[in-house]
């Protein structure tokens, strides 16, 4: 199982070690991401393979709003620390028991969000061809 630590963090501190950042605060708390939020918790790991692993893991259990039950504040909901350490580990644990599926699965994500990413793309194009057509059409 792979080992990480999960705290605060604070801006402007630089981790020299492999990490993600796990937004705390509103409803999108659990979202995590590569560069850092300003409310947001640090999980640091050993290797960076571990890291991308546990990223989807973190992304899966954000996409589910795993995190919705655990919110607490009535004007801005956030997740604490404390309630974050209790219920990641045991999860990312569980969703990790079967590595091989687990294997497919991150491959199967990283495939998808790639497609989303060319789709986006050729949507701007296509936007893009759009405007330019509409535009030579009103010019003349």
């Amino acid at each position: 199982m792979t080992n990480f630590i999960i705290k605060t963090h604070r801006v402007g501190t630089i981790y020299s070690k492999p990490h993600l950042f796990v937004l705390n605060k509103g409803m999108n708390s659990g979202k995590p991401q590569k560069e850092p939020f300003t409310n947001s918790f640090v999980i640091i790991f050993q290797n960076e393979e571990d890291c991308e692993s546990l990223f989807f893991i973190a992304y899966s259990l954000w996409q589910t709003k795993f995190w919705h039950q655990h919110l607490v504040g009535s004007v801005i909901p956030f997740l604490r620390l404390p309630d974050f350490k209790k219920e990641f580990n045991p999860q990312s644990r569980l969703m990790m028991v079967e590595h091989e599926q687990h294997q497919k699965n991150v491959a199967a994500l990283k495939l998808l969000e790639k497609k989303e990413k060319q789709y986006k793309e050729d949507m701007m194009l296509i936007n893009d061809l759009r405007r330019a057509i509409l535009y030579r059409y009103c010019r003349k």
